[in-house]
């Protein structure tokens, strides 16, 4: 009994502990983040990463969705003689839930999984401890370009996944479907607001914190040779995907009531 609740002890312990670097992390990029230097060419190249290098899953991604939901929309509203909402449900659909979401899902597949193995490595081959020999901060170094080019591309790429999203709903409702192309893109834009747009942009720069912030944080603290790189790897891709998941409902939550 006795050995059971150290066990226990041990693991709460143990999982309070890494829940613990995430906030002693974003601390010390909010706090360094305004001091010099700025690095800004590894800025660039973590912006290029995470945005370009991202474009072909994203876009992919995007384009079947918006054609799967036209279709499924359509089907269902055929029922009852609605056809001509399918429009709405597309544009809506996409920019509230489900471009935000699945991009943030791509990314922190990729992305979130790309920080974690590389400052994962930095950190048991000892890179990261060379680079305080060296005068210069690690987290400036490498950390802030990281989760700042996360937080700069997740909005652009949410707005590309949109608008690719709607083109494979229109592309399906009217070639596919036979659905008029004036009275789908007017059914597009008519029952949009700003906040439908603004939501769904806001909600992808969170999503590119929390992406940013686990896989750095993951990576940073890494321990325990190439498994400790895998375990971490894999901690960084799904506790940002289950943080996505969560969080999505308490934005959508907040704005919407």
């Amino acid at each position: 009994m006795i050995a059971l609740l150290e066990n226990i002890g041990a693991l709460l312990q143990r999982m309070f502990l890494q829940a613990g670097l995430y906030p002693t992390l974003l601390l010390k990029i909010l706090a360094r983040m305004p001091r010099r230097p700025f690095f800004a060419r590894q800025l660039m190249l973590q912006c290029e990463e995470v945005g370009v290098q991202s474009l072909p899953v994203v876009l992919l991604t995007a384009v079947f969705t918006g054609m799967v939901l036209a279709l499924q929309s359509y089907i269902g509203f055929h029922r009852f003689g609605a056809e001509s909402m399918t429009a709405t449900v597309v544009s809506l659909s996409m920019l509230r839930e489900l471009g935000p979401v699945l991009v943030g899902l791509m990314v922190a597949g990729r992305i979130g999984a790309s920080f974690a193995a590389e400052l994962g490595t930095m950190r048991v081959t000892e890179q990261i401890d060379a680079l305080w020999t060296l005068s210069t901060d690690p987290v400036r170094y490498l950390v802030i370009p990281r989760f700042l080019a996360a937080c700069l591309m997740m909005p652009l790429l949410v707005v590309l996944a949109d608008g690719i999203g709607i083109l494979g709903g229109y592309a399906i409702s009217v070639h596919a479907l036979d659905q008029n192309p004036t009275v789908y893109w007017n059914n597009t834009f008519l029952y949009l607001k700003e906040i439908d747009f603004y939501s769904g942009l806001f909600k992808a720069f969170v999503f590119g914190m929390i992406i940013g912030l686990i896989g750095c944080t993951e990576g940073f603290y890494c321990e325990g040779g190439a498994v400790g790189v895998g375990e971490a790897t894999t901690r960084a891709v799904v506790l940002s995907a289950m943080s996505i998941l969560v969080g999505d409902y308490v934005l959508t939550a907040v704005i919407f009531q």
